[in-house]
């Protein structure tokens, strides 16, 4: 029997170090990449709440320099990526380590393209654009939600054009990736309602993405699982530390499986919202994941009852015509448990504003891969019910 292309897929991931104190490894594993000086980049937030401190112990301790390259702001922009590029060249740094959530990792990313490509970050939007390979890269999580730790993803903002570029490439893939789960112990509950909820879209759009495969289906249904029950215990209580270190296992199996199936119409929508308006990723994706996830249901129903199942909402004891109901109202009731139940124009949308949204979200990267085919006006209609 012959294998056809269509039928073969491909799996990715870094080197991943996972558990307490893995953070303080930075050092050891910058050594055995061959690093001199090293590139920090971080932000604001994660400097004030001290996670740098012992990252920096680490490179000392191997006799490593580096310089801090700290102005990444919640979205990083292209301008930030060609600002760290220059520190770079200026402190001759031959590695780059990336601590903080999605953000700085992704500027990280962007930073390491550049120097290796030597074109505009915004020249390599799309798949698989980035012909060599980047300087060696660790990341260090602070968030339990994003999973650029492990992903061959990079969301930029263009200013000018107001909207976030994907990039996508395994190219990307950072080397290592230091995961502990510690350092979400400094997050608000905000920051846990909308990075949890990036995780759990991960995993639905993984399931249902028409690029999937055994070993992601694996992962995504796991981290579904992983987050829907543990996303209400950590937002009741912050400091709970099994509720936050399952929050962190299950945003990193959403990540190893959406990083081989790519994502959907939730993703590619809430990247052309972000550009416009510069919100949390994680909120953009809440606003409009039920939304969706109906207008999706038709296309991969067998695939989506997997999902309530994971939720505990026993979809073979409801008849088939209630079923999308039953996940779509479960949705809604965890949004409005975390007070995410916002609409488009509470964050300043208007109906003006939704061309523009919809053309850009069409031509997103992660539009390819979502398991029904929409056309410009099926993207409006989506906007318009979330207004």
């Amino acid at each position: 029997m012959t294998t056809t292309t269509t039928e073969l897929r491909k799996f990715v991931a870094p080197e991943i170090v996972y558990g307490p104190g893995s953070r303080r490894l930075v050092g050891r594993y910058a050594r055995n990449l061959g690093a001199t000086r090293v590139l920090i980049v971080s932000d604001p937030g994660v400097v004030s709440a001290g996670w740098l401190r012992e990252v920096l112990e680490s490179l000392e301790s191997e006799g490593l320099r580096y310089h801090l390259f700290v102005n990444v702001s919640p979205n990083p922009r292209a301008e930030e990526v060609h600002q760290g590029v220059q520190v770079y060249q200026q402190e001759r740094c031959d590695a780059i380590v990336a601590v903080g959530g999605g953000s700085p990792m992704d500027c990280a990313k962007g930073i390491g393209i550049v120097l290796a490509n030597k074109e505009h970050i915004l020249t390599f939007e799309g798949v698989d654009r980035i012909a060599k390979p980047i300087p060696p890269l660790i990341c260090v999580p602070t968030t339990a939600g994003t999973s650029a730790d492990v992903s061959q993803f990079a969301i930029i903002t263009d200013t000018r054009r107001r909207l976030k570029v994907s990039i996508v490439s395994k190219a990307i893939v950072p080397d290592v990736s230091l995961i502990d789960y510690d350092t979400t112990r400094t997050l608000t509950p905000v920051l846990i309602a909308c990075c949890g909820m990036d995780a759990l879209v991960h995993g639905i759009e993984a399931f249902v993405s028409n690029a999937h495969s055994i070993l992601t289906d694996v992962y995504a249904l796991a981290a579904i699982s992983l987050i829907w029950n543990n996303l209400p215990v950590a937002l009741k209580n912050p400091l709970d530390e099994a509720a936050r270190r399952q929050l962190m296992d299950g945003s990193l199996e959403a990540g190893l499986a959406f990083s081989n199936t790519s994502l959907g119409a939730i993703h590619a929508m809430a990247h052309a919202m972000g550009g416009l308006i510069d919100n949390p990723h994680g909120e953009a994706n809440t606003l409009l994941v039920d939304h969706v996830v109906a207008f999706n249901y038709e296309a991969a129903p067998e695939r989506f009852d997997l999902i309530a199942e994971k939720l505990g909402l026993e979809p073979a004891r409801l008849a088939p015509d209630k079923r999308k109901e039953a996940l779509v109202s479960a949705l809604r009731r965890l949004k409005h448990g975390m007070g995410l139940d916002l609409r488009l124009r509470d964050r300043g949308i208007s109906r003006s504003d939704i061309p523009f949204l919809a053309r850009h979200a069409l031509s997103d990267p992660c539009m390819a891969t979502n398991p029904r085919r929409l056309t410009l006006r099926d993207v409006e209609v989506l906007y318009e019910q979330a207004l």
